[in-house]
């Protein structure tokens, strides 16, 4: 895959980059790893200095950023912008609260003396140069919940950023070194998939976060596992979004519309799959479906837009293929559905239902405006469905019964249970899934100390 702009609204191809060769991706290895060595001794408040900064210039930026993103991946503009807020937002609390969350912690409800020791605590110590596999589809935010912590944290960065994102990722290079990060704490490296597996194995890198696919994710685990060094790994997701009669079905319906859609539906914790109870189906689709054909397709840089293109056309004809094969099979479409004309890469916000289990979409990962609805006549069934997928990312559920929310709680195959609201990610919340959605968590203190050495230290009596 090239490593090119290519604006997803006319599939223009506006800018394009020649690879890292071998000899730049050496001298940048060289620097991250001379620049951990001074910068690992920094102080928490210096680091911190420099990450507000950081994020001062980056809401300075958040027009001009904003562009660059809608340009190069299709969100919609005011999209783009609330992204890149998010960011700063992150910046801050990290640069806030990670001398707290990495503070020394002693031992407490363990007598130390029965180790022959007079003293014990842990300390939390940086591993090193970290690289980062980021996809396209939250081209800041998903590099920021990685950078943010791990710079707290004292260990710099290698960003592999998706191929059809590299103005974004230059950028953030450069944003953190205007703020005064030292050269070395965090580079762009523009290079193809095929570069990743040696970069992972050179003994200067100490581990490695992914986000996106499952094959993506099983080759970069494959790599790292083989040089045996840490990994964190947040692929795919086909969260549920459970509906119960004891629920607010109008508000239900309306997050539901935004939970599905939102960046055009191309997002890993996007709730995918509608499971309805029988006794509030008929009230919920209508709802639903009424909300999905309202939404405005359309330019992404239009202020209106709701739902802009999907990012590629290989991306926009995989969902189009799972659609098709789930009528073929009998699914009935009550809006959306076919591809529309002209240039760009659209396709329509789509809800279909009589969804089967022999249908691909049943399993795999619609990423795109497509909803699948799902009728079960209980709790029970409700679980059951909700879990019957590859996937454990986040999950959705509507109720008021405080029985239901513990069962769902308890049962759900899922690393999040968000109750009468939506998924999202904050920096003060541990984000991540189970089974094919990955392992490790991003963000709050258990992101932080993904990729720190967990230090015992032991005085002698």
């Amino acid at each position: 895959m090239p490593i090119a702009t290519v604006n997803p609204a006319n599939g223009e191809t506006l800018k394009t980059y020649d690879a890292l060769g071998e000899e730049e991706i050496e001298r940048r290895l060289a620097t991250a790893d001379a620049t951990f060595r001074t910068y690992r001794t920094t102080s928490f408040e210096e680091r911190a200095r420099l990450l507000h900064r950081a994020a001062d210039l980056l809401e300075e930026d958040r027009d001009d950023v904003g562009r660059t993103i809608t340009t190069e991946m299709g969100k919609p503009i005011t999209q783009a912008r609330a992204e890149a807020d998010k960011c700063a937002k992150a910046m801050r609390w990290y640069a806030d609260h990670a001398a707290e969350l990495l503070a020394d912690e002693d031992p407490t409800g363990h007598d130390v003396e029965d180790s022959g020791g007079s003293r014990a605590y842990v300390r939390y110590r940086p591993l090193g140069p970290v690289l980062a596999v980021m996809p396209w589809n939250f081209p800041l935010w998903q590099v920021v919940r990685f950078a943010a912590p791990a710079l707290m944290a004292g260990n710099v960065g290698l960003l592999k950023h998706a191929s059809n994102v590299p103005q974004t990722a230059l950028y953030l290079e450069d944003l953190f070194l205007r703020a005064g990060f030292p050269e070395g704490c965090f580079q762009t490296l523009l290079i193809g998939s095929a570069a990743v597996e040696g970069i992972l194995r050179d003994p200067r890198v100490k581990a490695a976060t992914l986000t996106g696919s499952a094959p993506a994710g099983r080759s970069v685990a494959s790599v790292a596992s083989d040089e045996i060094k840490k990994t964190v790994l947040e692929l795919g997701g086909s969260d549920p979004f459970v509906v119960m009669p004891s629920a607010d079905i109008g508000r239900a319906a309306e997050v539901a519309v935004t939970a599905r859609t939102q960046n055009a539906g191309q997002s890993c914790i996007a709730a995918k799959r509608f499971i309805v109870h029988q006794d509030v189906y008929d009230a919920f689709t209508e709802r639903f479906v009424a909300g999905m054909k309202a939404l405005r397709v359309g330019d992404p840089t239009d202020e209106e837009t709701q739902v802009g293109p999907l990012c590629g056309e290989r991306n926009r004809d995989d969902l189009a293929e799972l659609v098709d094969d789930a009528v073929e099979h009998g699914a009935t479409v009550l809006c959306g559905g076919e591809r529309p004309d002209g240039p760009g890469w659209y396709y329509p916000p789509t809800v279909l239902a009589d969804v089967t289990p022999e249908m691909r979409i049943h399993q795999e990962e619609s990423f795109g405006p497509v909803a699948t609805l799902h009728r079960v006549a209980d709790l029970d069934e409700a679980i059951e469905a909700a879990n019957d997928t590859p996937f454990g990312l986040s999950s959705n559920v509507w109720t008021r019964e405080e029985a239901e929310v513990e069962r769902f709680v308890r049962d759900l195959e899922a690393g999040g249970v968000y109750v009468n609201g939506m998924t999202a990610s904050h920096p003060a919340l541990p984000f991540g899934g189970v089974k094919r959605s990955g392992y490790g968590r991003e963000l709050s203190g258990h992101g932080i100390r993904e990729f720190c050495n967990i230090t015992t230290v032991w005085h002698g009596a």
